[in-house]
C-alpha cells in the first residue's frame, strides 16, 4: 500500500507582482485644472463664451496635459 520510493513533486508558482499603489489616482474631469477652470467659467459668466477664447484654450491645454482627450 505505501510506496517508499514515491517522491514529493515540487510545483513552482510564478511570482505575481504586487499591485503598484504608488501611482497617482486618476482625476475626474471636473476636478482637474481648477485654476484654469475657475478663470474660464468666470469669464464666460461675465463676458460670454465668444469673448473668452484664450481662457478656454488655456483650460483645454491644461486638461490635455492631465491626460484627458479634448
Amino acid at each position: 500500500m505505501g510506496n517508499a520510493s514515491a517522491k514529493a513533486v515540487e510545483v513552482k508558482v510564478p511570482d505575481v507582482p504586487a499591485p503598484d499603489n504608488t501611482e497617482k489616482p486618476k482625476l475626474k474631469p471636473c476636478c482637474a485644472c481648477p485654476e484654469t477652470k475657475r478663470a474660464r467659467d468666470a469669464c464666460i459668466i461675465e463676458n460670454g463664451e465668444e469673448n473668452c477664447g484664450p481662457l478656454i484654450e488655456e483650460h483645454k491645454a491644461c486638461m490635455r496635459k492631465m491626460g484627458f482627450n479634448i
